[in-house]
This record gives C-alpha cells, structure tokens and sequence, in this order.
C-alpha cells in the first residue's frame, strides 16, 4: 500500500534530515507517494508566499504531511511561525502534538501531550499606542472546554494503552486561577472515567526541575500549549539532546491529515555542512508510520536508532547506518 505524503523541507538542515528520513521509510518496506512543497522562510524573502488557503485545500487530500524545519534568520519573527507552523495546525485542527521522550540508558520513557491550538498561541491580544512611552502589548490565553477536554481526554487514552498507566498534569493552577482552574476541573472529571489510571498534578516550574532531578517519574503528561512547548525542548535535552526529539501534530479524529516534524529548528549556522542529527527526522517518519497503520515498519526504525551512543558521523553517514540496521 502506497501512502501520499506531502514533504515540507522547509529551511537550513530540513533539506538535509528530511531525504534522509523519508529514504529511510523506502529501507523499511513502505511505499511513498511524495508531493513536494516549497515553503518555508526561503520561500517567503523570495516571492512573498507564506502559505495560502489554497494549499491547505490541497493537503487535505493527502494521507499525512513531513515538515523538516522551517525559519530563516532574514525572516521577522513571527512571519513563518504564525503564518505557517501555526496555520496548519488552526486549519488542519492539529489539537494534539505528541512528543516521545526515551532516554539513551532507557532510565525514563514518557510522552508528553500539548495542547496545540489554543492557549497563548491563539494570538489574542494586541497594542495600543504603539511605539509612544505609553505603550501596552496584551497576549490573551484562549482556553476552552472542548478543546481541554479532548486533549485531556486524548492523553488518558494514550496513558490506559501503556504499562505504567500514569498521567500528570503540568500547569500553574496557583497564578493562572481561570485557565488553571478549567484545565484541573476538566482533567478531573475525566479521571473519573478511567479510574484504572492513575493521576498527580506538577506546577510547571516544578516539572522543569524533576525533568532534570527525576524524569522517571513520568509516564503521559498533559499540559498547555506554552508549557508544553518549553517542557519539550527541556525534555529533548534530558533525552539525548534536541536532535533525538520527534513529534507528531495530530488530528486524532483523522479529519484532515496529521503532521510530523523533529523538534529541532532550521539551525541555519550549520546548514549545507552534513553535521545536522538526522535522528529526530526519522524518529518523526517513524511516528506518522505508526498513525498510518506500518506499525511494523515504525517499530523496526524506532529498533535502528535505539542504540544512539554509535548513531554518530555526518547526516548522510548517520542515515546509512539507520539503514543498514534495517
């Protein structure tokens, strides 16, 4: 079975990771059928183009998309990150972004659930008088039943599937008293439903110390889309580093496709060198694999880079050897 997949190479080293990965995919036995995007900060100095409706349109006709990286340092912020990361996940209705965590020693193994298309990143908020002494910047946090609840919900699913059945909740009910309150009323009340898991509540600042102290603790967390944005990055740090971190942005209820990415970032100062990871990149194929149904595949690529300590040398060197575990 052929699956079509829409590849968004993005920026700096996505043009690098991402034909690894997706040659990768072809060693594991899965068929492709690639159409190529070109998006990206590149894409944008060039010609202007971010990303259009009519794009969007055309990915939902597709199984499931690869992002490499995306992000030039000539770009203002925002233009790409808003435009593109955070537009597909609005339109496509990406609301979870999974993101596994093992460590090399095999001392923790959790995943984290963000939360991915409300809270802060909504972009509620504005200026008023702009650019005077008197200036006043507001960034709303948009939190809402539906969209906690299946995020939470998705998270006890995923925690009553794995052995340890534990599921934590990050977030700062003590300062953010609303938002707070409706992600820890919510969160217990579908607890309910599944009492064969069990639960703890973190404070975000006290997760980030025990993601350094004490990451086994850990099985599911479930959390907002800022925490979980920088809890993430800290976790591909206590995991191996950055260029091991994969996640996948889904559409669990499959009504547009879901989209995979490593977590890592353009990282234009070593672009068009080979020495990007191309870890992260494949460890992402191998998750849209899984949401595909090629358990098979996913669990033999997961096996191939399982041994991290001798993945190293440069992209392409660490692609062959993935390939040669295969």
């Amino acid at each position: 079975m052929s699956h079509r997949i829409g590849v968004i190479p993005g920026d700096g080293i996505g043009h690098e990771v991402i034909p690894v990965a997706l040659n990768v995919i072809r060693a594991a036995g899965v068929e492709l059928d690639c159409v190529d995007y070109d998006l990206g900060g590149a894409r944008y100095l060039r010609d202007g183009v971010v990303l259009d409706d009519a794009t969007v349109e055309e990915w939902r006709g597709l199984d499931a998309l690869l992002l490499g990286a995306v992000g030039t340092p000539d770009v203002p912020p925002g233009v790409i990150e808003r435009g593109l990361l955070l537009k597909m996940r609005f339109d496509l209705d990406l609301y979870v972004n999974q993101r596994p965590f093992l460590a090399p020693d095999g001392s923790h193994d959790f995943i984290v659930i963000r939360e991915n298309t409300e809270g802060t990143y909504a972009g509620e908020g504005g200026f008023l008088r702009k650019n005077t002494p008197f200036e006043v910047a507001t960034q709303g946090s948009v939190n809402t039943r539906h969209g906690v609840e299946r995020c939470v919900r998705y998270a006890f699913e995923l925690a009553r599937s794995r052995d340890r059945k534990h599921l934590t909740l990050v977030h700062k009910t003590n300062v953010l008293t609303f938002a707070g309150d409706l992600w820890e009323r919510t969160f217990n009340e579908v607890a309910a439903e599944y009492p064969d898991v069990s639960t703890a509540y973190n404070h975000v600042d006290a997760a980030c110390i025990y993601f350094v102290e004490d990451p086994k603790r850990y099985d599911v967390i479930v959390t907002d889309n800022l925490f979980g944005d920088i809890l993430t990055d800290l976790g591909g740090a206590v995991s191996g580093g950055i260029g091991f971190a994969s996640s996948g942005n889904l559409n669990p209820d499959r009504t547009s496709p879901s989209m995979f990415e490593p977590v890592h970032g353009s990282a234009p100062d070593i672009a068009g060198q080979n020495k990007a990871n191309p870890v992260a990149a494949i460890l992402s194929a191998a998750m849209m694999l899984e949401f595909l149904g090629e358990d098979a595949a996913a669990t033999a690529i997961r096996k191939a880079c399982s041994d991290t300590e001798t993945l190293t040398g440069s992209t392409t060197e660490i692609g062959d050897l993935v390939v040669a575990r295969l």
